[in-house]
């Protein structure tokens, strides 16, 4: 797992801004799964931990988020394009408010950015990994294995999952 302050992992093969620009799949929350396409080039993939600190606000991991998406803006991009996983239910609570929070900060960062942004249902991205909309956090890990990936958990998997199904919907980033 990297640290916010690192979006982009050092054994990478992508060339900082080599690209004109990047896809970046997101699966939102604290644990944080992102996974980057840049035009004909390389996956890159990741989870990212925000977690306010023993002696730090509840605020600060929403400003970590903030800080980290520009940073991968500016380092990874520009960013041409942003989706995310839009989870409808929510086991609890706290889950709810904490997937609400991320998303609100997502939104107002990508359009004070002017980069186009959407959600996409949790069971679209399942049936396109794995060909059930019901299926499991590991056999969506199994089917990104399957693809060549290596999550290190079912977020990164999850975005991993979401950024293949955008690619093929969408198209190459531009």
């Amino acid at each position: 797992m990297s640290h916010y302050s690192n979006p982009l992992p050092a054994a990478s093969a992508v060339a900082v801004g080599a690209s004109p620009g990047a896809m970046l799949a997101l699966d939102l929350g604290q644990h944080t799964g992102w996974a980057l396409a840049y035009p004909r080039g390389p996956i890159t993939s990741g989870t990212e931990l925000f977690k306010a600190g023993r002696f730090e606000g509840g605020g600060m991991p929403l400003l970590r988020f903030v800080s980290w998406l520009s940073e991968l803006h500016d380092r990874a991009g520009p960013l041409t394009a942003v989706v995310f996983e839009e989870v409808r239910a929510h086991r609890g609570t706290a889950a709810a408010h904490t997937y609400g929070a991320f998303l609100g900060q997502l939104t107002a960062w990508c359009e004070l950015h002017h980069v186009p942004y959407h959600g996409v249902p949790v069971g679209t991205i399942k049936k396109h990994a794995t060909g059930r909309g019901n299926a499991g956090k590991a056999e969506v890990i199994a089917a990104m294995r399957i693809q060549g990936f290596d999550p290190a958990d079912d977020n990164e998997a999850d975005a991993l999952a979401l950024l293949q199904w955008a690619l093929r919907e969408e198209g190459e980033p531009k």
